[in-house]
């Protein structure tokens, strides 16, 4: 935040800043409400983007947020919003569509920092210039100690040729490319794919590619 600078004269001082407010750990309070403890209300946003009728691969998202000593940060809330099989992004939340393209999920007291999204695979959105992006989600990340929320983004790691075609994660050095792709691993009881998605927030090579959206 900027400093507020009274009119020069000699008589002038800085005025100190404003201190600033992290998201947790009250914002489970109003945005996960299991995890806090508190009753649901009527329509909550969650963590199942995808009904049984939703049109497309049905998957489940799994995935762990790292501090700097590599230990969960199990205060985290994740947002995620995406496209819909066609690559379309619904133009806004309703409780009775099959899908949805926005969704959150928290983990909770004994889940060990982890946190679970059950959803589609997304289709591949045009980027401006008009060549299709590869299939991914965005995913915002809030917590105690961000003061800013988090912007990045998750891609699939079984969609090699698309995301080496991608434009978009193309302007990521190919040396870091690799923080954003999830990695699928066994398939889970209703035989949907799970891929794994590990979010670093320090760590040199390893630290996960935030944006400035």
């Amino acid at each position: 935040m900027n400093t507020f600078k009274q009119p020069l004269d000699p008589d002038s001082v800085f005025l100190p800043e404003t201190p600033s407010q992290t998201a947790g750990p009250y914002v489970h309070i109003g945005l996960a409400l299991d995890v806090a403890g508190l009753p649901p209300r009527d329509y909550e946003i969650g963590n199942r983007l995808a009904g049984a009728d939703a049109a497309g691969q049905r998957i489940e998202i799994r995935g762990v947020v790292l501090d700097g000593d590599e230990r969960p940060v199990d205060d985290i809330l994740v947002e995620l919003w995406q496209a819909d099989a066609d690559g379309v992004y619904p133009r806004a939340f309703r409780a009775d569509n099959a899908f949805n393209g926005f969704g959150r999920a928290a983990p909770g007291a004994a889940d060990d920092g982890r946190w679970s999204f059950t959803t589609i695979k997304p289709g591949r959105v045009p980027h401006p210039d008009g060549t299709a992006m590869a299939p991914h989600v965005n995913l915002m990340l809030f917590a105690r100690g961000i003061n800013i929320h988090l912007h990045t983004r998750l891609y699939f790691d079984d969609e090699t040729e698309a995301n080496a075609k991608c434009p978009f994660l193309a302007r990521v050095p190919g040396w870091r490319r690799d923080t954003l792709i999830a990695r699928r691993t066994q398939d889970n009881d209703a035989g949907e794919p799970i891929y794994e998605f590990v979010v670093r927030l320090q760590g040199g090579n390893q630290e996960t590619v935030f944006f400035d959206f």
